[in-house]
């Protein structure tokens, strides 16, 4: 910044002070549109001095105006992308809805930190705002999913532009149980992970999967599958396994042919949380049906990991990866560690091998029913 800018800077200092220690009201609210006008004017070309100095400016009009001066400078600055950063986070958090929408659902200042605090501490109505920006992204999502009310997550869900994490999703699909409409934007969403399609779809209501195969039609036999088998069996339906899906049981493939496949594999599967591979090597070791082994694992229980564990002649740190891992992507409360390792201890081979027998026998007699 030159010397003539450093003067008028200095100037207008000198001039917001005069206001702030003698000014009326009136002369406070004129003050901040001047400086708004003057920001605006050139916010493209400002160095990050000057709009350092801006900072400065609004930061001390700020503490001397009334909410609606404020909520009115909020929304002519939530659309600057070189708004002055401070002045956008006071904004933020500001108590009134009025004054921190604007900046919430629109800003790019705001950075994820910015907006997970928000999320963490402000009311719903702020909750709402965030659910409407442009992007969202899963670390966001997670705390709009964990705090907001019916209305925020539906708003969330609905946003196009926002991504979810594994336990986002694990999140969605529970509460999603009994709420028809939410049920089916999460379903509809073209992100959602396989696993967390199927369990959805097994708990959703006719409503819900009448919507699902009017809305996209080429998934409709996934839903007819899922349904019919109960249990979330639809890997025999082609269009219903995603590519991702398809890759995953490429590779385990290749491994098992290869010899490679062992229960250490599965573990390193399981431990970067990898569902469709470490499915697909469990059922590989176990010598069972995809479907079959996909139904066990994702049972709200943990017996059929036991039971596929067990059978497979896995180690119970392998096992523990495992449940980690389900826990981990279902976003739910943790398993009893303690009382799985006892049980798995406890249970015989012999035992786990007529168990999934019957799962097989299940499995053979769906389609026919």
């Amino acid at each position: 910044m030159n010397s003539k800018s450093t003067n008028a800077s200095t100037e207008l200092l000198d001039e917001l002070q005069t206001t702030l220690a003698h000014g009326t009201v009136a002369r406070r609210v004129e003050t901040l549109r001047r400086v708004t006008d003057l920001f605006l004017g050139g916010a493209v070309d400002y160095s990050d001095e000057q709009i350092a100095l801006f900072d400065d400016v609004f930061h001390c009009l700020m503490r001397h105006i009334e909410a609606a001066a404020k909520a009115l400078l909020a929304s002519r600055l939530a659309p600057i992308g070189t708004a002055p950063p401070l002045t956008i986070r006071a904004l933020a958090f500001d108590d009134l809805i009025e004054v921190a929408a604007p900046v919430l659902s629109q800003s790019e200042r705001l950075d994820d930190e910015a907006l997970i605090e928000t999320a963490r501490s402000k009311s719903q109505a702020h909750l709402m705002a965030i659910s409407t920006r442009k992007t969202l992204s899963g670390a966001v999502t997670d705390v709009l999913i964990l705090r907001g009310d019916d209305d925020v997550v539906q708003n969330t869900v609905n946003n196009p532009g926002a991504e979810f994490t594994e336990r986002g999703f694990g999140r969605l699909v529970a509460r999603a149980e009994g709420d028809d409409n939410l049920a089916t934007c999460i379903g509809l969403r073209p992100s959602i992970p396989r696993h967390h399609y199927l369990k959805l779809i097994a708990k959703a209501s006719a409503t819900v999967r009448a919507r699902l195969e009017a809305a996209n039609p080429p998934l409709a036999g996934d839903v007819t599958a899922a349904v019919r088998e109960a249990t979330r069996r639809a890997r025999s339906a082609p269009s219903a396994v995603s590519r991702e899906t398809l890759i995953a049981q490429g590779l385990v493939k290749s491994l098992y042919e290869d010899g490679r496949l062992d229960e250490h594999q599965i573990a390193a599967f399981a431990e970067t949380g990898k569902f469709d591979e470490t499915n697909a090597a469990i059922a590989a070791l176990a010598n069972v049906p995809l479907a079959v082994a996909e139904t066990m694992m994702v049972e709200s229980r943990s017996e059929g990991v036991l039971i596929l564990a067990k059978v497979s002649g896995m180690s119970w740190s392998t096992v523990k990866a495992i449940i980690n891992m389900r826990d981990e992507l279902s976003g739910m409360d943790r398993t009893n560690l303690e009382a799985c390792r006892q049980t798995y201890e406890r249970l015989r081979t012999s035992t786990a091998q007529q168990v999934l027998r019957f799962h097989r026998m299940q499995q053979t007699a769906a389609p026919a029913a």
